[in-house]
């Protein structure tokens, strides 16, 4: 069993594509989006506008009696490591660090970790 790797990209992220194909080629590198879902058991992303496939659906009814089914253009999963985290500040791609603070609830302190981006510092 693969062990569980903890993840710096979480759903609602801004991220950009930095690897593959040039968007002049028909890729996607340098686009940016938000992440829709995260697959930690795979490493991948789904990412909103990004890696578009075509996929083609068979023909069905629905219960109401409308024809589903067609060609349809659906985002497929990419790789954790070909994303990075969008900078809030520059509108660049950025690596994630943690910064620790200790926050008061209820009378008891507790130990928090915030994600803030490594280039200006700004919290995600």
């Amino acid at each position: 069993m693969a062990q569980k790797t903890k993840l710096k990209i979480k759903k609602g992220d801004l991220v950009q594509v930095i690897t593959g194909a040039k968007q002049d080629r028909g890729g996607d590198r340098g686009k940016q989006g938000k992440v829709l879902k995260v697959f930690p058991e795979t490493n991948r992303v789904l990412v909103e506008g990004i890696n578009r496939i075509t996929k083609h659906t068979k023909v069905g009814q629905s219960q109401r009696g409308t024809k589903t089914g067609g060609i349809e253009v659906v985002e497929a999963p990419v790789h954790i490591s070909n994303v990075a985290v969008v900078d809030p500040e520059t509108k660049k791609p950025t690596r994630v660090g943690y910064r620790t603070e200790t926050v008061e609830r209820d009378g008891r302190e507790r130990v928090v970790r915030i994600r803030v981006a490594k280039s200006s510092g700004k919290d995600l």
